[in-house]
């Protein structure tokens, strides 16, 4: 979905290696990873960033490989994952932000272009959510309702 707006071709990116196992040096529990991730799930991290700071700080180079469950399962089980999937809340605050921009800056018909171009992306993934039955099927995108949902 990145490049739909630009004329970049392939799927060029980082990708994990396929190694199918954790490495020897690996001493971390399962029930200790778990724990990790609901301490920092509790202080308000996105799972993202969870993954970012147990890689960086703690030397986990895997969670699902380790636990066996992804860290956005982890939080779902627990009752800590936000009600919005974390793509869709990192497209609303951009929105939001970009809204904001506008409106202080009318005749900016670039980042207008753009903002045009961030709602028909919005709009694909709600649809895409509504068909997965992750979001209620009466959800529609308003920016007033998203920079509620942000604020949260």
């Amino acid at each position: 979905m990145a490049r739909i707006y630009s004329r970049a071709k392939g799927k060029h990116g980082s990708k994990k290696p396929p190694v199918k196992k954790l490495p020897r040096w690996f001493k971390l529990e399962k029930n200790k990873i778990e724990e990790l991730v609901i301490n920092l799930a509790k202080q308000g991290y996105t799972s993202a960033k969870i993954g970012l700071i147990l890689r960086d700080s703690y030397g986990i180079p895997d969670v699902k490989k380790a636990t066996g469950k992804t860290i956005t399962k982890i939080m779902k089980e627990n009752k800590l994952y936000p009600d919005y999937p974390e793509d869709l809340l990192n497209l609303f605050k951009k929105a939001v932000r970009l809204h904001e921009h506008l409106q202080k800056h009318k005749a900016d018909k670039h980042s207008r272009y753009g903002y045009q171009n961030l709602e028909s992306k919005i709009n694909r993934l709600i649809k895409y959510y509504k068909r997965k039955k992750v979001i209620p099927e009466d959800f529609v995108f308003d920016i007033e309702k998203a920079k509620l949902i942000v604020q949260k």
